[in-house]
């Protein structure tokens, strides 16, 4: 009977850490149960290193979540959806950006606020956008002196 308490009370115990580590990792990835935050939109030529749960920061902090990136077979552009804290407002004329953390950091998506008094609303389109710039492509043409010297 004793044994059977303790592989009870250690089965708890484990179901508990587990349910304690799939809420924080949540927390990390920025997945949130509440609705405390809106989506956008912003279509690019490249979103080449963005990714599903990366991060969208505003003058450096993270305000929001990338949550879909699909290819709009029309005008072959990445359309990236993406969500932003509900307690943050963005103008209409703001741009997004794909931007680079560092050399080899990773990419996330950079809102830069326009000087608009109108806001952006939940489901709306930045117009302003800004693709990836791929840094082999950048060397290529370096070392090829394929510039536009005249």
């Amino acid at each position: 009977m004793a044994s059977n308490l303790s592989e009870t009370l250690i089965g708890a115990v484990v179901v508990a850490t587990a349910v304690g580590f799939l809420a924080y990792a949540g927390q990390v990835a920025g997945v949130s149960a509440g609705g405390d935050s809106y989506e956008l939109h912003a279509k690019f030529a490249s979103a080449q290193g963005l990714n599903i749960g990366g991060e969208v920061q505003l003058a450096g902090v993270r305000v929001g979540t990338i949550t879909k990136l699909e290819l709009d077979t029309t005008t072959y552009q990445a359309v990236t959806t993406f969500t932003v804290r509900a307690d943050v407002e963005i103008p209409e004329d703001s741009e997004a950006k794909v931007a680079s953390e560092g050399l080899l950091g990773g990419n996330f998506l950079e809102l830069t606020p326009g000087g608009s008094d109108y806001m952006l609303e939940g489901g709306a389109e930045v117009e302003f956008t800004q693709g990836s710039v791929s840094l082999l492509n950048l060397l290529a043409k370096f070392a090829s002196g394929s510039g536009n010297d005249e």
